[in-house]
């Protein structure tokens, strides 16, 4: 475990916490200390749930310690199943409470409550939320799913969705509106939804849709190996891994494949001499592994964008995540450290992140646009309407996110480029407020040179170096700068901003 300012994962108990969360009927009782319970305001602030997490904190103080805090978690569990009735209990103990080793899990199965109690062994000091996730659900599946007779039509489970899942309440609704196109039903969808009886039922699909694999992966495994339920290996994000998704399903169901592509917006687009402009342009791709892997088929074959880098946070992934970056030629960052992912950003000076909201914020200070790829989120990323990943939707979805920032990069760059026209210099007043009166000009003391490390730009350069599309800029200061430092130049002018320039384009 490692401090830090901000983290891509929590602690696995917040895992523990999404999949409680996200099921109906089921309570988590937690060994924690007071201030531990930070977790409310992930579900209630961050989702906009109208409702809080089922969970109950034993809450110790420092005080206690010294006391039976054993016996502070027995009357919480019993307080908790007297008090929400719930149709399971999953049981264990966070980053802090790990410390005292009071074992949760075998002082619950002592009380000889009426339902299924789980306990959770969750390694708070070497593994982290995902983790926390997929273990969670693995358990609850292992511990309540049992062989049931298929049923009657071809149906499948949707596993992995879970609370604070990017987007994953849309992307049920899509998926499953792929599925019963080609008349597959849908058995259980778990963890996002069901309850511990529904996941008794789990056995009665003919196969299992694995929409995330960093929480529902472990639990798949698991039921292909005990219940005999095969499982998709492709995540249907993009256009193309929507196709291979449908062929993948038609396979393993035995049916034909049917896509409707009515709704797609992207053919239209790609055909227009408009999208000229995003051909070539360089991204870098960060977040957890099963996002930055689509969006990188995404980026390259579907937008024409140049990936030059990529990486992910959740070690997990790590594995297939330097597989795929070896397809693009690059080198696959796997860290959850936002600092060096930072300076991967600074040092490759792309024109578009696709990232997470620690990419958002890198991207806001370092003049580069981001879009959104993958949790961790804020909450402007929960939207009110309907707004898939996955699926024909979500394809129209990811098309707006992405080209969204780029398009506005070049509105400003083309604001800037006739900022000294008589209609759009600083001076001239709105258009549609008397003509096009100009304000009355301002006195403006003359800017001051900026200096760097090494070297000084003059006021003309500076002033022609706004003149560049500011996604571009920060990468065209340094270049001039490296340039001029290997000429022995100390100010750089207007001349030596384009002889750096003629440089670099050889």
């Amino acid at each position: 475990m490692k401090l830090s300012v901000w983290t891509y994962e929590g602690p696995p108990h917040v895992g523990a916490l999404r999949v409680a969360t996200a099921m109906k009927g089921l309570h988590y009782v937690l060994h924690a200390p007071q201030g531990d319970t930070y977790a409310d305001l992930l579900f209630t602030m961050i989702e906009r749930r109208d409702h809080r997490p089922p969970v109950t904190y034993t809450t110790f103080q420092a005080r206690d310690l010294g006391s039976d805090t054993a016996n502070l978690f027995k009357t919480a569990c019993q307080n908790a199943y007297d008090r929400f009735q719930p149709q399971a209990l999953i049981v264990g103990a966070s980053c802090t409470a790990e410390l005292i080793q009071d074992d949760p899990g075998g002082m619950a199965e002592t009380m000889g409550l009426p339902v299924p109690v789980i306990p959770l062994e969750l390694p708070s000091y070497q593994r982290k939320e995902n983790f926390g996730a997929d273990e969670t659900f693995f358990q609850i599946t292992r511990h309540l799913a049992r062989p049931v007779e298929r049923n009657a039509q071809i149906s499948a489970n949707l596993i992995g969705p879970t609370a604070l899942g990017f987007r994953h309440r849309d992307d049920v609704t899509e998926v499953t509106a792929l599925l019963e196109e080609m008349g597959i039903a849908v058995n259980v969808c778990a963890p996002y939804g069901a309850t511990p009886e529904e996941i008794t039922r789990l056995g009665a699909a003919h196969f299992n849709v694995l929409m995330y694999p960093e929480t529902g992966e472990s639990a798949c495994r698991w039921m292909e190996r005990e219940l005999g339920q095969p499982y998709t290996k492709t995540i249907p994000i993009g256009v193309g891994a929507t196709r291979d998704f449908v062929t993948e399903v038609a396979e393993i169901a035995g049916v034909a494949p049917r896509l409707d592509t009515d709704r797609l917006r992207l053919p239209w687009y790609a055909a227009s001499v408009d999208s000229t402009y995003l051909t070539g342009k360089r991204v870098f791709l960060f977040g957890d592994g099963t996002h930055v892997a689509a969006a990188a088929r995404i980026a390259r074959d579907e937008m024409g964008f140049e990936v030059v880098g990529l990486g992910c946070y959740n070690r997990e992934m790590a594995r297939p995540i330097r597989a795929l970056a070896k397809e693009y030629n690059v080198e696959a960052l796997i860290t959850d450290d936002y600092l060096e992912v930072e300076r991967a950003i600074e040092k490759l000076a792309p024109e578009l992140i696709l990232g997470t909201q620690m990419e958002r914020h890198i991207g806001k200070r370092l003049g580069i646009p981001c879009a959104v790829i993958s949790a961790p989120v804020h909450v402007q990323d929960f939207p009110a309407r309907y707004a898939p990943q996955m699926g024909i939707e979500g394809a129209n979805v990811i098309f707006d996110t992405w080209v969204h920032p780029l398009v506005m990069g070049l509105e400003e760059h083309l604001l800037h480029m006739f900022r000294d026209d008589f209609e759009f210099h600083d001076a001239a007043g709105p258009s549609h407020h008397g003509g096009h009166a100009p304000k009355p000009e301002e006195t403006e003391a003359p800017e001051p040179k900026r200096q760097s490390a090494e070297v000084i730009w003059l006021a003309d350069a500076e002033k022609e170096l706004k003149k560049i599309p500011f996604f571009v800029r920060g990468k065209a200061r340094r270049n001039t700068e490296i340039f001029a430092a290997n000429q022995g130049v100390q100010e750089i002018s207007i001349d030596t901003l384009y002889e750096a320039k003629a440089h670099y384009a050889r």
